[in-house]
């Protein structure tokens, strides 16, 4: 009867819990669509008073195509395509979002990562965002629970995760930025804010060089202005789809993952990029593949030496 009971217990967990991700994946799949998108960035605030400011108000956008192409019961994978024009499209960033996890990768500096354990009441009901870069390399990971505030529904997390594309290329005065990211559906599509903290962290010790504010917003339109993305996806998806599984074998086998910023003057999306079109023309063979693109992320495995050092 002791084994019933406690059969019967983990049935009803299980159907709780697959009700809970059931309520809130909606708002997950609201994520996708055809959206005309805006990038605000403005820094606000530094406690040096000799700090000089970048970007206080750097604006981007255009037109991005954000669709799933991998949905399970507690696992939706989104890949985001952003349209310059019909004929110049770029594979953008990747989101996953994984309902309950029991574990977050969480970024330390310098371009390393860490796995660590949730435990069972902090994993309970939340939705954990994966973002991962252009090339599918690690970004930053972060878990937290849908909520309905005043008739909003938003997903609020902070957590620390490396400089993005807009501030590698033209900077390097800091090295870890507290990403707050703050999503919110609307009726028309949905707003990501950011309240991020510029900080550079020297082995213990960590010193906030500026704040910043980040206001992205997705706005729905025609499906019919992303019709060159999803012709895009269907040249390019068999080729884009085995950089992600490799990432994710990789990702899922080791606990710590350790990455160089450049190989030879070039950071990695460079390489698989070259790569894909390869592939595209048929100069690089489908049963080569693999092992190509493997050989490429090789190289990007393990720390620079200038950091390693530190």
């Amino acid at each position: 009867m002791r084994k019933i009971a406690v059969l019967i217990v983990g049935v009803v967990i299980s159907v709780t819990a697959f009700a809970q991700a059931s309520k809130d994946r909606p708002n997950v799949e609201k994520l996708c669509g055809c959206f005309n998108v805006e990038f605000k960035y403005a820094e606000t605030f530094s406690p040096d008073t000799a700090y000089k400011y970048h970007n206080r108000e750097e604006i981007s956008g255009g037109t991005e195509l954000v669709f799933p192409v991998e949905v399970s019961e507690k696992k939706i994978v989104m890949q985001h395509l952003l349209v310059i024009t019909d004929s110049m499209i770029v594979k953008h960033w990747r989101e996953d979002w994984v309902y309950e996890a029991n574990e977050v990768l969480n970024y330390k500096g310098d371009k390393v990562w860490k796995k660590e354990k949730l435990k069972p009441e902090q994993a309970k009901g939340t939705w954990t965002q994966s973002v991962w870069e252009v090339s599918d390399e690690p970004r930053y990971q972060g878990t937290a629970q849908w909520l309905n505030v005043d008739g909003k529904t938003v997903w609020t997390n902070t957590t620390d995760a490396p400089l993005p594309r807009r501030e590698y290329s033209v900077r390097n005065d800091y090295n870890i930025l507290r990403r707050t990211n703050r999503i919110s559906i609307q009726e028309d599509g949905y707003l990501h804010e950011q309240d991020n903290q510029k900080i550079l962290r020297t082995g213990n010790t960590e010193k906030l060089l500026v704040s910043e504010k980040g206001i992205n917003s997705y706005k729905r339109i025609d499906t019919s202005n992303c019709m060159p993305a999803k012709f895009y996806w269907e040249r390019n998806k068999t080729y884009w789809t085995k950089v992600r599984m490799i990432w994710g074998d990789y990702v899922a086998k080791n606990s710590t993952i350790e990455l160089k910023t450049k190989v030879e003057g070039k950071v990695l999306h460079e390489y698989l990029y070259a790569l894909a079109s390869d592939y595209r023309t048929g100069k690089l063979k489908p049963e080569n593949a693999d092992a190509a693109i493997k050989a490429e992320i090789e190289k990007f495995l393990g720390r620079d030496e200038k950091t390693a050092k530190n």
